[in-house]
């Protein structure tokens, strides 16, 4: 029984592989039907037998407890943005500049969900969201109900690829028909509908809903020389791969590619937003290299913004987290960018004096990066009134006097205690990227400020079970999850916690960087502004905001309340010795090895103080090269660099 399961796994896949990706199927519907039906009378009697690769999993079915984390082996960048054919030619002139003769692979931009998914033997075991780059969700469960996702592979590949998972908009419309027939809400459009589908709990939901996936990336080692190769052993391999693609020699006919998509783009089955446009050759990707956040071998064309005229009915100013107090118009609905806009943003009280922005005004309304609604501009021949916006005089939240400093745009409320302010950092210390507790979402807080459940963060940690099963709609077991995540936050290393508390300018990244230098939140608190202020990449706004935060009374009564709650104020991340063994060495890693993942050689190196780096240079000090080392080797090798082997980094 055993082999028969595993000869009907293999029928069924290749037949599904004829059906999705070749077009061009060998046998019946009712004859594929017939061998599944076997196989899942085979799969019921015997269960221990069933294979990872069984086109089953394709069958809803699964409640998920929730999703993990998944910390990506390789990285996820994003793509720098161009908005005119003049970023394209900036872009273009510095890469040429000392790569004269590349040429460009030119492919649409997908409007979906990036994921990655990971394959061992050629069989799928992991598929993740992209996340912050780094650390994403783990969805396998969702992906392999994704149908045109091979669960097995052409060849027993161990490899990490990357794409896009999408909706198509046929069951985009199938979707929101069949939610409107159970009078739920629709979404709002195709990307939302597949980033909601993938992140259900329910596999059975995802499998209903038709995702479909287009891959473009091997992020794995490889043996491919251009983007365009990648693109055909990546469809080789099973992948769909979407075939409006042009290799491009000059900028002229990258441009010309830009403007038969954009005319030809209502009529495609799937959203795009833009064409990316990539180095075609490898070896110049891997010279160029990278930036912090993007590629500098890449660069994504973003298509205008769809414009659309609304009439001005009215004017909500709302207080956020730091008192900034924003205006957003009330509009006359209109039909924007694939989804229905009745509200969108003015910036500020100086973006209303400069547009010369009144009552009943018509005006254009566009969505900036095709996300947030915006107002552009009056269109004055139309305008009914002369009556001009009226501007708070003060906070709309507390009453308190608002205040427009000389340096600024924005009106701002500087009340500590306003409520507005109160309720928006709490959410803020609650976010994924600061204290990451699940569960604790804006609604959730203005139920706990109701109930005059809590005041600041600190109140968060002094909230018990009870305290919460008064908020309405929790029950024993959410009131539980939430305390349980409450009480996890807690060993965040500190630097999450320095984020969370909202210090103005404070970034995520400038947080850990100071928690690297100071180690503790209380020793940072005694740091002197030019201590702060001498650091790389921080400089004197920062030292002089961090100053001014942990000087107030306020502030250090909180800090002594987070430390009797028991809150961690350390920095847990790994400190790296001045004299380590690779201190101030760069190295790069290529090949696959033997014993250790790319992580796990990444984290070592580094905890000996190496700086790792994604391309060879002449400012590369050593290469280490793995099994079946491709373009980075030969490039050590030109240079005359020192190659090493796994040997040697595990004899360190």
């Amino acid at each position: 029984m055993k082999d028969r399961m595993s000869e009907l796994v293999a029928l069924l896949n290749r037949y599904a592989y004829e059906y999705y990706t070749s077009d061009a199927p060998s046998v019946s519907d009712s004859d594929y039907d017939q061998l599944y039906r076997e196989l899942v009378q085979l799969e019921a009697t015997y269960p221990q037998d069933i294979l990872p690769d069984s086109p089953t999993h394709r069958v809803g079915g699964k409640v998920l407890e929730g999703f993990e984390k998944y910390q990506h082996q390789y990285p996820l960048y994003s793509l720098q943005d161009a908005f005119s054919r003049q970023e394209l030619e900036d872009f273009d002139r510095r890469v040429r500049k000392d790569f004269p003769h590349l040429s460009y692979l030119c492919e649409l931009k997908i409007d979906g969900l990036s994921i990655s998914l990971t394959y061992e033997n050629g069989v799928l075991v992991a598929g993740a969201t992209r996340g912050d780059g780094s650390v994403g969700e783990n969805i396998t469960e969702n992906l392999k109900r994704v149908k045109d996702i091979p669960l097995t592979l052409a060849e027993t590949s161990n490899l990490t690829v990357r794409g896009e998972c999408y909706m198509p908009r046929s069951s985009f419309e199938a979707v929101n028909r069949y939610r409107q027939e159970q009078g739920e809400a629709e979404f709002a459009n195709p990307r939302n509908a597949a980033a909601g589908t993938l992140r259900q709990l329910d596999t059975g939901v995802v499998a209903q809903r038709n995702l479909a996936t287009f891959l473009y990336q091997v992020a794995s080692p490889s043996s491919e020389e251009s983007q365009e190769g990648v693109l055909e052993h990546l469809t080789s391999l099973g992948f769909q791969v979407n075939d409006r693609y042009i290799l491009a020699q000059s900028m002229d006919q990258v441009w010309d590619f830009i403007q038969e998509i954009e005319a030809l783009r209502p009529q495609l089955p799937y959203d795009i937003d833009g064409i990316v446009i990539k180095v075609n050759d490898l070896a110049i990707q891997e010279e160029l290299g990278f930036t912090v956040k993007a590629p500098k071998w890449a660069i994504a064309y973003k298509f205008p913004a769809e414009e659309k005229e609304a009439q001005l009915l009215s004017v909500d100013w709302t207080v956020g987290r730091t008192g900034v107090v924003t205006p957003t118009a009330n509009l006359t609905p209109v039909q924007l960018a694939g989804t229905r806009v009745s509200r969108a943003t003015l910036h500020n009280v100086d973006y209303i004096a400069e547009k010369d922005i009144r009552m009943q005004d018509t005006v254009i309304v566009y969505k900036a990066g095709d996300i947030i609604p915006a107002v552009l501009r009056v269109v004055e021949s139309k305008r009914v009134s002369q009556e001009k916006l009226s501007i708070p005089k003060t906070c709309p939240s507390c009453q308190e006097e608002l205040i427009h400093f000389e340096d600024e745009v924005a009106l701002r409320c500087i009340n500590p205690l306003c409520p507005a302010q109160i309720k928006e950092g709490l959410t803020h210390f609650a976010s994924r990227d600061a204290m990451n507790i699940t569960g604790l979402g804006p609604a959730v807080v203005e139920k706990l400020f109701a109930q005059n459940l809590v005041k600041d963060v600190a109140g968060i940690y002094r909230l018990t079970p009870d305290d919460l099963l008064q908020l309405e709609g929790f029950k024993e077991k959410s009131a539980s999850k939430l305390y349980q995540a409450i009480q996890a936050s807690k060993e965040n290393s500190a630097e999450r916690l320095l984020f969370g508390l909202g210090i103005r300018h404070v970034g995520s990244k400038a947080s850990r960087i100071l928690l690297e230098k100071f180690h503790d939140i209380e020793k940072l608190a005694q740091a002197k502004p030019e201590e702060i202020a001498a650091i790389d990449s921080l400089g004197l706004v920062i030292a002089e905001s961090l100053a001014t935060y942990f000087s107030q009374e306020g502030s250090k009564i909180l800090l002594a309340e987070l430390v009797e709650a028991g809150v961690n104020l350390a920095y847990l991340g790994e400190k790296v010795a001045e004299d380590a063994l690779l201190s101030g060495k760069t190295l790069v890693l290529t090949g696959k090895l033997e014993n250790l993942t790319r992580a796990q050689a990444k984290e070592k190196l580094q905890s000996l103080g190496a700086n790792v780096a994604s391309s060879v240079s002449k400012k590369t000090d050593i290469v280490i090269a793995g099994a079946d080392a491709g373009s980075k080797l030969s490039k050590a090798q030109e240079l005359g660099l020192e190659i090493r082997d796994e040997a040697w980094l595990e004899s360190l």
